[in-house]
């Protein structure tokens, strides 16, 4: 495989983040504590810089979930791999996600997430292939809108490489 191409800077990736955090406090400003849920492994480091500039008080979850895949497919369905500590009845939430692709995990943890009875739920992505969707889901604070290639870098990976990088770039997988 060959070096990532850059296709968000790290200056852009990081501006683009403080604006989220901006609207993010803006919009939850006076509700008190949220509560940040972050999908695993990917949304780390956008989570951590994000929660960083946040200007409301918050509260940090962990989730993990797993698409069953069928070869190199999707077969659309998803389950949970590592599910909250703690309730969040009565909870402000925010989902934060590295990717959203095809829309379908986003839509199954928005709705477990709403049979558990918090306040809100909103969801916010760094990067969103809006040609790839095949599930409607609502992005209400989104960092980039993307072409569909394989990106790595700022927590997204291949094959579990290239996370670190401080910026969004494109790879080719191998045999593609």
């Amino acid at each position: 495989m060959s070096d990532p191409t850059v296709l968000i800077s790290e200056a852009d990736v990081q501006r683009r983040v403080g604006e989220l955090a901006a609207e993010i406090s803006r919009d939850y400003d006076g509700m008190g504590e949220i509560t940040l849920i972050a999908v695993l492994k990917g949304a780390f480091i956008f989570l951590a810089d994000l929660s960083r500039r946040l200007a409301v008080p918050r509260r940090i979850e962990f989730m993990a979930l797993s698409s069953y895949e069928d070869g190199s497919t999707h077969s659309g369905a998803v389950r949970l791999v590592m599910d909250l500590r703690e309730s969040i009845e009565g909870r402000h939430v925010l989902v934060v996600e590295d990717i959203v692709d095809t829309g379908r995990t986003l839509h199954y943890l928005i709705e477990l997430l709403r049979t558990r009875e918090p306040a809100s739920v909103r969801t916010c992505a760094l990067v969103r292939k809006k040609d790839r969707h095949e599930v409607e889901v609502a992005i209400d604070y989104l960092g980039f809108d993307i072409p569909d290639v394989w990106v790595v870098g700022y927590g997204l990976d291949y094959d579990e490489q290239h996370r670190a990088l401080p910026y969004i770039g494109v790879v080719e997988p191998e045999g593609a």
